[in-house]
């Protein structure tokens, strides 16, 4: 069976945890915490980033820092996991889910004024499969009406626009180091913070409200509960795993590339045939191959399709149910304007194995089981 995805590994992360043990630092902000946080500053240019112990933590965290409360209207894609709305649902907030572009499947920056009220607070663009929303479109929207900018960024460590690090493009943004993402910690994430005048009510937040960070720098004799807040630190442990990845994050991303560019290479023809459709990648964008899907025709297609791979031993999956379309979507949030895209392409994606050490010939033979589907 070829899986559909595997965590990376070095190689070098059980010698980190067992260094991380062995320093009796193993809970949150120890040695490799701080390794992975400096890493990630210098290689985004961020002003702070705070590991976190999950994506959806750093997304809350990010809504805490915006002063997301009752009634607070927040506009997002309802193509997303449910961690980006439930993040400002906790708040009291209202996610307002507008349409996506069928070609990127990023929220239509064209339809974010349309959503707006007087009860909007912020904007949250998901860069799907690591490919960056338009940036500069939805920040001078934000800019003319006020409002913060989340990037959820889950799927876009080492990532680009306009050679800019995703989740540095806006107020905050925010990581995931799941077990399926690029880099791995299990479960974890990470805060960005473009202003510096931020950082010190984050850092409150993310240590149980109080300034406990500030009293391990020695800058004050004793901290205390100084603001609302959470337990959002990461242990050590897992912060060594990451590290052991970070350290070689370049060879991984280039690694995964290689596969992603070889299964564009060999489905292509399938796309000229007007069979399927390929991912696009807008010229100003730089992403880093988290996923490679097709386009099936629809939802049928797509079914037999899983069901044709899994019988020759390929685990491939669909993606995303639109949240507006869920239990909890219809209970907490509303969708503005019409769904042209969102649940059309939705029910055609089909998301083929894309993991770090992936080998060619997997590679081939999963491309050569799609084109023989579609004979």
């Amino acid at each position: 069976m070829i899986p559909f995805n595997l965590p990376p590994y070095t190689g070098k992360e059980i010698t980190y945890i067992k260094q991380a043990i062995d320093n009796n630092k193993i809970c949150g902000d120890g040695y490799f915490t701080k390794k992975c946080s400096a890493w990630l500053e210098a290689e985004t240019g961020t002003s702070r980033a705070l590991l976190t112990t999950s994506c959806t933590h750093a997304t809350e965290m990010a809504a805490f820092l915006t002063d997301i409360g009752p009634g607070d209207e927040v506009i997002m894609p309802s193509y997303t996991f449910c961690s980006t709305a439930d993040a400002f649902v906790l708040r009291g907030g209202v996610p307002v889910f507008i349409d996506i572009r069928p070609e990127t499947m990023n929220m239509d920056e064209r339809l974010i004024e349309e959503a707006i009220t007087e009860k909007t607070k912020a904007i949250v663009p998901v860069h799907y499969a690591g490919v960056a929303c338009r940036m500069d479109e939805i920040n001078e929207i934000a800019r003319r009406h006020g409002l913060t900018v989340i990037e959820d960024a889950a799927q876009g460590v080492m990532a680009k626009y306009k050679g800019r690090a995703l989740g540095t493009l806006s107020d905050f943004g925010c990581y995931s180091f799941h077990e399926t993402k690029n880099y791995t910690m299990g479960e974890g994430g990470a805060l960005l913070i473009r202003d510096p005048a931020m950082i010190e009510r984050a850092e409150i937040i993310r240590e149980k409200g109080t300034d406990r960070s500030k009293f391990f720098r020695g800058q004050v004799d004793k901290y205390r509960w100084q603001d609302g807040g959470s337990s959002y630190l990461p242990s050590d442990m897992n912060a060594a795993y990451l590290w052991a990845q970070l350290q070689v994050a370049e060879e991984i991303n280039e690694d995964r590339l290689r596969s992603w560019h070889q299964y564009y290479d060999e489905l292509e023809v399938l796309q000229e045939q007007g069979k399927i459709e390929l991912p696009f990648v807008p010229d100003n964008c730089e992403h880093n191959a988290h996923m490679f899907y097709i386009k099936c025709k629809d939802l049928e297609e797509r079914s037999k399709l899983i069901q044709f791979l899994k019988k020759k031993d390929i685990l491939s999956v669909f993606h995303y149910i639109p949240l507006h379309s869920a239990p909890a979507g219809l209970k907490y949030a509303r969708f503005a304007g019409e769904d042209k895209y969102t649940t059309k392409e939705s029910e055609r994606i089909l998301r083929l194995p894309m993991y770090y050490g992936l080998r060619r010939p997997e590679v081939s033979y999963v491309c050569e089981q799609v084109r023989a589907f579609y004979k």
